[in-house]
């Protein structure tokens, strides 16, 4: 298993984790992503811990996603997405969760929050920490692999079309932010600006080109309310 969430880019950006503090970000869960494969001993590894899984979720997502309570400590719960998150937008974990420990790697912790339409403030925070610790690159190791996001959305205009949507968002967050110093806003913003540039010369696939051609017109993403999330 690998983290995700909250905890994960607190892992990931310990220089920069008073963020979350400063603007008002708070933990409420533990997040992990891991392989359908695994399924079986991961309920029992959180049984042995002493938590209780949630037989609802189970029957209703099985096999992408499992929910488990700590019986010990109150509300503290925590998710299991297995092979892809799964909500406005697919960010598939074949392949990739093998290249980062203890969390995901650094693109699918973005991918993770870009692609939410309704992008809330506690996703904002993580978004803008991630940006000011990492450097935007071409591999995974310790950055933002650009490449690998610009040839993902290059395939799907409605995940471009979020993704695009909420850097503006998180950059127009940061112009305003009164609580983030004058480096870490210049920071922030150029990382966005160079995402953003390496996404759009990124060749497009003749899917995403006749897409693009209806554009908004059209609904381009899923309603989290659509798979009935708890």
């Amino acid at each position: 298993m690998r983290l995700l969430g909250a905890l994960a880019f607190s892992i990931h950006c310990p220089k920069f984790s008073y963020m979350q503090q400063m603007l008002g970000r708070s933990f409420s869960d533990i997040d992990f992503a891991s392989y359908s494969k695994q399924s079986a001993k991961i309920s029992k590894l959180f049984s042995d811990l002493g938590y209780q899984e949630d037989l609802h979720v189970k029957a209703l997502f099985g096999a992408n996603r499992l929910l488990f309570y700590d019986t010990n400590l109150g509300n503290r719960h925590c998710d299991v997405f297995l092979d892809k998150l799964e909500f406005c937008h697919d960010v598939v974990f074949e392949g990739r969760l093998e290249l980062d420990e203890p969390t995901v790697p650094l693109g699918e912790l973005l991918l993770e929050k870009m692609q939410i339409v309704r992008l809330n403030e506690k996703d904002t925070i993580d978004t803008i920490m991630l940006l000011r610790e990492h450097e935007v690159g071409s591999s995974d190791k310790e950055t933002i692999n650009a490449d690998y996001i610009s040839k993902l959305t290059a395939r799907d205009w409605g995940f471009w079309r979020t993704l695009t949507m909420n850097l503006e968002r998180v950059r127009r967050t940061v112009q305003s932010a009164e609580k983030l110093a004058a480096q870490d806003k210049i920071d922030v913003e150029s990382k966005i600006s160079r995402l953003i540039a390496r996404i759009d010369e990124e060749p497009k696939s003749r899917g995403w080109k006749v897409r693009a051609r209806i554009g908004d017109r059209k609904k381009w993403y899923r309603d989290v309310e659509e798979l009935s999330r708890q």
